[in-house]
């Protein structure tokens, strides 16, 4: 069942929550960052210098997701992209449309900024994320090539 679901911008003061939905993200995808990386990226998305951003669904005055989201220049357009990087919701709520909500904020939010797209990733296996995003869109067809730099993260 769908219930009202409040999206609104991070901050400062979600400091708390969205580490403990960060931690069960990270969980999830079984990646284990260490703490100077969750304080790095906390940073950021609250630092109006860089083009990180975060939002966050909020039911009843609870926090139940976010969603983290990186601005950047895009080759084909002389608008910006946005990639929804990272989105989750709590287990215990899921099928209540707070991704659904979280989602179409960022994409009725780049309509009004005139943003080019909105685009994200998850993996192939992840069938009920992928059920969601596939009302949205189809899948693309792309496939990521992913080299990492020694000591990087």
């Amino acid at each position: 069942m769908t219930q009202v679901v409040e999206i609104r911008d991070i901050t400062p003061g979600d400091e708390a929550v969205w580490r403990e939905l960060w931690a069960a993200y990270l969980a999830f995808y079984e990646a284990d960052l260490p703490e100077s990386t969750t304080a790095a990226t906390w940073r950021r998305l609250l630092d109006p210098e860089v083009p990180f951003g975060a939002i966050v669904a909020v039911r009843d005055g609870q926090v139940i997701g976010f969603a983290n989201f990186v601005l950047h220049p895009f080759p084909w357009s002389e608008r910006p992209a946005c990639l929804l990087h990272d989105l989750f919701v709590r287990p215990s709520v899921r099928g209540g449309g707070a991704g659904r909500t979280l989602i179409q904020h960022l994409i009725d939010r780049g309509a009004r900024e005139r943003w080019a797209r909105v685009y994200w990733l998850t993996k192939e296996g992840n069938a009920p994320a992928r059920r969601l995003y596939d009302t949205f869109a189809p899948a693309d067809g792309f496939i990521r090539y992913k080299v990492p730099m020694p000591d990087a993260r």
